[in-house]
C-alpha cells in the first residue's frame, strides 16, 4: 500500500507543476514525429500497415479472427 500512495503523492506534485505542461507539449511533439516516422518509413517500404491492421480489426469484429 505505501507503494500506491507514493505514486498517489508523485503523480499529484506531478500535475500541480506548473513545468507538466511542457512536458506535455513535448511528449505530444514525440508522439506526432513518432507517427510521421511510422507512415513515412512505411511507404518508403511499400506497404500500408495502417489498412492491414484495419482488416485485421475488422475480421475479429466479424468473428473470423487468427
Amino acid at each position: 500500500m505505501d507503494i500506491v500512495k507514493t505514486m498517489t503523492t508523485l503523480a499529484v506534485g506531478f500535475v500541480r507543476e506548473e513545468d507538466g505542461s511542457q512536458v506535455v507539449e513535448y511528449g505530444l511533439i514525440i508522439a506526432l514525429v513518432s507517427i510521421a516516422l511510422a507512415v513515412g518509413l512505411a511507404k518508403i517500404a511499400g506497404s500500408d500497415p495502417f489498412s492491414a491492421l484495419a482488416t485485421k480489426i475488422s475480421s475479429c469484429l466479424g468473428g473470423t479472427c487468427s
